[in-house]
C-alpha cells in the first residue's frame, strides 16, 4: 500500500483548485459573456478575434483534464500561453486585480501555479494517461 503523503495532498489540491479556475473562466466565456462577446472583447484588446476560440477550449478542456489529473504536466504548461495573454489585457490596469478591469497580478501568479504543476506533476487521484495517446506525448510531461 502506499502512504499518501501532505506533499500528494498539496500537489491534488493545487491541481483540483488550478483546473476548477480554468473550467470556470472558460465557462464564463461561453455563458456569461457569450462566445460572440468574447471574440468581440479579443479584437478590442488587440488580438484576433478567432483567438478566442482556442483560449475558451483551451481553459474548458484544460481544466476539465487538469482537475482529473489527465496529462496534467502537459495541460498546465498549455494554460501558459493563455495566461501570459491575461497578464498583457490587464497590464495597463495597475497591479491589483481590483482595480477596475482587473489588474495583472492575478494571472501572473496563475502563471507560476501553471509552472508548479507542470514541475511536480499532478499528485493522486489523477487518471495520468489514456494509452491510445500516450505515445504521442513527450516522456518529460508524462512522468
Amino acid at each position: 500500500m502506499t502512504q499518501v503523503t501532505s506533499r500528494d495532498l498539496g500537489a491534488v489540491l493545487t491541481r483540483v483548485a488550478f483546473g476548477a479556475m480554468l473550467l470556470s473562466h472558460g465557462l464564463l466565456k461561453v455563458v456569461v459573456f457569450t462566445i460572440p462577446g468574447t471574440v468581440g472583447f479579443f479584437e478590442s484588446q488587440g488580438f484576433p478575434g478567432f483567438m478566442a476560440y482556442p483560449v475558451i477550449l483551451g481553459e474548458i478542456i484544460g481544466g476539465i483534464a487538469i482537475m482529473l489529473g489527465l496529462y496534467t504536466r502537459l495541460a498546465a504548461l498549455l494554460s501558459i500561453p493563455i495566461l501570459l495573454g491575461a497578464v498583457l489585457v490587464h497590464a495597463g490596469n495597475g497591479w491589483l486585480f481590483t482595480n477596475t478591469g482587473g489588474g495583472w497580478e492575478y494571472p501572473a501568479f496563475l502563471i507560476f501555479i501553471a509552472v508548479n504543476i507542470t514541475l511536480h506533476g499532478d499528485g493522486i487521484f489523477a487518471i495520468r494517461k489514456l494509452p491510445l495517446i500516450d505515445a504521442y506525448i513527450p516522456p518529460i510531461l508524462k512522468a
